[in-house]
């Protein structure tokens, strides 16, 4: 099982109204760039619930998917119990 971890994002909105993440703050000040865009579409949180938009990021060679649900950006994090 998993659930949402808030995340802070800096974000690139260009003329057209395009927005595209740039970089990831974890609450505990740690930051990261996103490296490349990989996509973008309107898609459910299957695994932590929610529905907007799914980015699916290439973070320090790592495929993250960041979503954008009414204004608030969440991360999907497993629950250390269900390890």
């Amino acid at each position: 099982m998993a659930h949402r971890v808030y995340v802070r994002v800096q974000v690139d909105v260009d003329e057209s109204g395009k927005t595209r993440p740039l970089r990831i703050f974890w609450e505990d000040g740690r930051s990261f760039a996103v490296d490349r865009l990989l996509d973008v579409r309107r898609a459910a949180s299957t695994k932590a619930g929610g529905q907007g938009m799914r980015y699916t990021c290439r973070v320090r060679g790592r495929e993250i998917r960041l979503f954008e649900d009414d204004g608030r950006w969440f991360v999907e994090a497993r629950d250390a119990a269900a390890e």
